[in-house]
């Protein structure tokens, strides 16, 4: 059964983070931003300045008390022992701040904003030292790779996905969801004929434990799964998560990095294996061209990218699929009182907790 943290929040919550010392917090409309023990009791309790959206949490991974948070166009450091005022203020981004990312030497922060710019903070030198501009719509998400701290990967409402080296001032490789989900059409035998299809509009990312592996949630309710290798990345995997727009995916962390938490505008929060593939996956390199990487010069189109994808969709189905209800604003793995756990937020109030139990 689930349990409801009831929330002092008197607005939707939008957004959720887990430290490494189990302190959760949670941000909502209006500036509101809650601290939680991992019994579900709420230990701090502010409204930030401004009162705009809180949008994005991240905690510092080398200081559990450390949280940082975008409302609005501001980024704000605050101080979990000392829960009031935020420490320091930036304002980094032009435009709503819609995701942040710490990178795991907490030197770097992330910013993605509405214009489709990505803001890279020196947190030592409080100063931008990279404005990473490839977006042509909204950045929906960023996040660091782990064991790569000048490494990140973003993608947005264009469409696209990239990778970016945030001491280079272009991507090292981009990929256009709309242009797989042609070739997906054509390999994706499970499709029934006269099917609708959304665009795949990039919600959500997340990037796996080993730094190698990231996914990305889409409009059209497609999670796909994308493999690094250097300076570019291949599709491995995809298939269909949820009916709806796929809002948040998450990997698990160390040990099950190959288990993925996705969350949906269909109300699901599904639990998957993306290490256990059920069809066998042939590969093939594609003709037409769907990536550009970087030249001396210019992005010139890679003729031979070596894109591969598979000649089937996978069959994959879900270990765990929770019927939640509402459209789903994030989820966030915990551990509470030694026991796994999804968080859950969404346009209420509340904070809702699933159990994994053994996986």
């Amino acid at each position: 059964m689930p349990v409801t943290w009831t929330c002092p929040h008197s607005n939707a919550v939008l957004c959720l983070a887990v430290s490494t010392e189990g302190v959760v917090a949670s941000g909502a409309e209006l500036g509101e931003l809650t601290i939680w023990n991992e019994e579900g009791h709420p230990i701090g309790n502010i409204q930030l300045n401004g009162g705009e959206d809180v949008t994005s949490i991240a905690f510092s991974p080398v200081c559990a008390t450390r949280l940082y948070v975008s409302h609005g166009e501001n980024i704000s450091v605050l101080d979990s022992r000392a829960f009031k005022e935020p420490v320091e203020t930036f304002i980094i981004n032009k435009e709503e701040v819609n995701c942040i990312s710490v990178n795991e030497t907490d030197s770097l922060l992330a910013a993605a904003d509405d214009s489709g710019s990505v803001k890279v903070l020196d947190l030592e030198k409080k100063k931008v030292t990279r404005s990473l501009h490839r977006h042509t719509n909204i950045c929906s998400a960023v996040s660091f790779r782990p064991h790569w701290p000048h490494s990140l990967v973003s993608c947005g409402l264009d469409m696209q996905v990239l990778l970016w080296n945030v001491q280079k001032a272009r991507p090292l490789w981009i990929t256009n969801l709309q242009h797989l989900s042609q070739d997906e059409e054509d390999t994706d035998y499970q499709q029934s004929p006269g099917q609708l299809f959304n665009p795949p509009l990039a919600h959500s990312l997340s990037v796996a434990a080993s730094g190698n592996t990231f996914c990305c949630g889409a409009e059209d309710g497609k999670i796909r799964v994308f493999q690094v290798t250097g300076t570019r990345f291949e599709e491995e995997l995809f298939f269909k998560g949820h009916t709806q727009g796929v809002s948040q995916v998450h990997f698990l962390k160390e040990e099950t990095q190959h288990f993925l938490i996705s969350g949906g505008n269909d109300g699901k929060v599904c639990l998957w294996d993306t290490g256990k593939k059920t069809t066998q996956q042939k590969k093939q390199k594609q003709p037409k061209n769907h990536h550009l990487r970087k030249s001396n010069s210019v992005h010139a189109k890679a003729g031979s990218s070596g894109h591969k994808i598979s000649d089937v969709a996978e069959s994959i189905s879900a270990k765990l699929s929770i019927e939640h209800g509402e459209k789903i604003n994030w989820v966030s793995e915990a551990s509470l009182q030694g026991s796994r756990s999804v968080l859950v937020a969404d346009p209420t109030n509340c904070i809702t907790v699933y159990q994994l139990g053994e996986m």
